[in-house]
């Protein structure tokens, strides 16, 4: 094993393709690599939209697997291409597995696949819980803003679950430079709603922290809500409860009614994602029999072709695209690469040659 700084397999200057080196990155290096850089990964995220949105990327349906035998697990597989001045190809490979959490591990674990797209040679692969976590507070973190620029940006925060993503999507707001007033909490485990209680007051200064023990508290008094559990179907269904047109941050998609959605403005990532796999958009759109009730993507709202009016709520459902995962893999990959930290497994492709 040893350390060498190219992702290219046309390293030679010949133009003759080779075969790319071969790197592992674990999960203490992508933890470094991204410390501390929230408003540079927004704005990396934000870019990738653009790309998205411009027809640069491909990003086919997410794969699910499922069991009979443990209904809550899954394990989901999100291949991607990404263009642009740095292409890259690959799949995240991730788990949820909630049960895990009775354990005291995380629910979820992951690995992201980096292909190098002159060849199809996977050239890196690295731990990616921490990718996926990042990329989706960094995509939450751009939604806040862009959808509460016409309006009063919002003091009051309710972290409606309180596991890894909460902490992450507080974190990335807190980098990109939002401060709060008020921090509410809920969650159905009172120990993780204390963990998260702490983590706030120890990281949020002067703002008063609030362990609401009803979800309609915790939403009424929060001008910015963020949905981060994992219910499987919706449990909130009262349109009243946001009747003060917060900004909602649908980040575990499965959250609200139907009745929510239809009284709300409603921004997702990408549609045709969006409105699959029993999402709440999905359920909205079986129920309807359209989807008009979509407003448009977060892409349509920064290039200003869908505006968000302040006398509603608006609520943002990222499906999660596997673009942003390439997007911040490969930011990470470069990273290590420029520290000389990168882990080449020599001898990792055993044949080489087409004739050996």
């Amino acid at each position: 094993m040893n350390t060498r700084h190219t992702r290219s397999s046309r390293s030679d200057g010949s133009g003759e393709v080779t075969v790319p080196p071969f790197a592992v990155i674990s999960g203490s290096q992508v933890r470094h690599a991204l410390d501390g850089r929230e408003k540079e990964i927004v704005e990396l995220v934000e870019a990738t939209y653009r790309l998205h949105g411009a027809g640069r990327t491909v990003n086919p349906p997410s794969s699910f697997l499922r069991f009979p035998d443990r209904p809550t697990a899954r394990m989901i597989a999100l291949p991607a291409s990404l263009g642009g001045t740095s292409p890259v190809d690959g799949v995240k490979w991730i788990s949820s597995f909630p049960e895990n959490v009775r354990s005291g591990i995380p629910r979820a674990s992951a690995v992201l696949i980096l292909n190098d797209p002159d060849t199809g040679y996977p050239f890196a692969c690295m731990e990616s819980s921490i990718i996926s976590a990042t990329r989706t507070a960094a995509s939450a973190a751009s939604a806040a803003d862009r959808l509460s620029r016409d309006r009063p940006r919002p003091a009051r925060i309710g972290f409606f679950g309180t596991g890894l993503i909460a902490r992450y999507v507080h974190t990335f707001l807190q980098g990109s430079g939002w401060t709060f007033d008020d921090i509410g909490v809920y969650d159905l485990s009172p120990d993780s709603a204390a963990g998260f209680r702490l983590y706030a007051e120890q990281s949020s200064g002067a703002a008063r922290v609030t362990v609401h023990q009803r979800p309609e508290e915790l939403i009424r008094t929060s001008d910015l809500v963020v949905f981060a559990t994992v219910a499987g179907e919706p449990h909130v269904s009262d349109p009243e409860w946001f009747d003060h047109n917060p900004v909602v941050l649908h980040v575990s998609l499965r959250d609200l009614a139907p009745q929510v959605l239809l009284a709300s403005t409603n921004i997702v990532d990408d549609i045709e994602h969006c409105l699959r796999a029993a999402t709440s958009p999905h359920l909205t759109e079986q129920l309807t029999g359209n989807r008009d009730f979509v407003h448009g993507t977060l892409d349509d709202v920064m290039a200003g072709r869908v505006d968000v009016p302040r006398d509603r709520p608006v609520v943002f459902s990222p499906f999660g695209l596997g673009v942003l995962d390439l997007a911040v893999g490969s930011y990470v990959y470069d990273q290590v690469s420029r520290s000389g930290e990168l882990q080449i497994i020599d001898d990792f492709f055993h044949e080489r040659r087409r004739y050996g």
